[in-house]
């Protein structure tokens, strides 16, 4: 492991590590090539690309949720807790405590904001008390929740949305949430509220995070790690304070872009990790 890696642990030892995994839709298409890296207990990692890059097949393989697309990790291993997890069902991780936010606010439009929250414990074997104990958990840090609790989730603003899907993974009583695409079509003030949240989340309720973002400068600032998927393939990792004030990334992913844009694979400062090449 580079030195690299080892600082992504600086928060505590690997809750999660994804090690040099292949992921091929329909047995043809390969969409991950050798994609490794490591999610620190209690720490807030950043998966960051452009669309396309690798980023929600990531979460999928971590969270089990490839088959459902004809997926399927076919090299490598996905370890949480020191236990090897990729051949378990998506319920069997939400038991042990993995849950995913899908990209695009997910809801079940049809039943109000409450039993969208509801739905979240399905899993759970501890009781009324405690289930009614952390939907109140989840109305202190989203209020406009509770304000809304009896309205129907299809009619809700896009912002209530993502609250509802983000409160309802809390309900499952998780040690780590897996989330796609929190600001996708969100306004600005909405965006820093979600991340807000989040970040206060990781640090009062020690939820761990793993976050796919494609606004990376927002993505950064309230991640300590990050990793930078291009076409299947992490092509830079580091501090997250160091992501920000790279040059390259700054060019790629920070809002100087047009004809002259390069790949990362062109990038004179780009070099690649060995653990990637195994």
């Amino acid at each position: 492991m580079n030195e690299s890696t080892q600082s992504s642990s600086t928060n505590g030892e690997a809750i999660i590590s994804v090690n040099n995994i292949e992921v091929i839709y329909d047995r043809v298409i390969l969409v991950l090539k050798g994609v490794s890296l490591e999610v620190p207990e209690r720490g807030i990692i950043a998966l960051l690309g452009a669309n396309g890059a690798g980023k929600t097949t990531t979460l999928k393989a971590i969270s089990n949720l490839l088959r459902a697309e004809r997926g399927e990790v076919t090299k490598g291993s996905i370890i949480y807790r020191g236990e090897r997890v990729d051949a378990l069902t998506p319920s069997d991780l939400v038991v042990r405590g993995v849950t995913q936010v899908m990209e695009g606010r997910h809801c079940f439009e049809h039943l109000t904001v409450e039993e969208n929250l509801l739905t979240g414990a399905y899993t759970r074997r501890d009781g009324r008390a405690a289930i009614q104990a952390d939907l109140e958990l989840v109305y202190s840090y989203f209020p406009r929740l509770k304000e809304r609790r009896t309205g129907v989730a299809g009619y809700i603003s896009g912002g209530e949305q993502q609250m509802t899907a983000v409160g309802r993974a809390l309900m499952a009583k998780p040690s780590v949430i897996l989330l796609d695409e929190p600001s996708m079509g969100l306004a600005p003030t909405l965006v820093e509220e979600i991340f807000e949240i989040i970040k206060r989340l990781n640090e009062n309720e020690h939820v761990t995070i793993l976050l796919a973002e494609q606004n990376t400068n927002m993505a950064l600032r309230y991640s300590q790690y990050g990793y930078i998927l291009e076409n299947g393939r992490v092509v830079m990792d580091g501090n997250a304070s160091d992501l920000l004030q790279n040059e390259d990334v700054k060019e790629f992913y920070l809002g100087v872009s047009g004809e002259n844009r390069k790949s990362f694979r062109n990038v004179k400062h780009y070099r690649r990790r060995k653990r990637w090449l195994a």
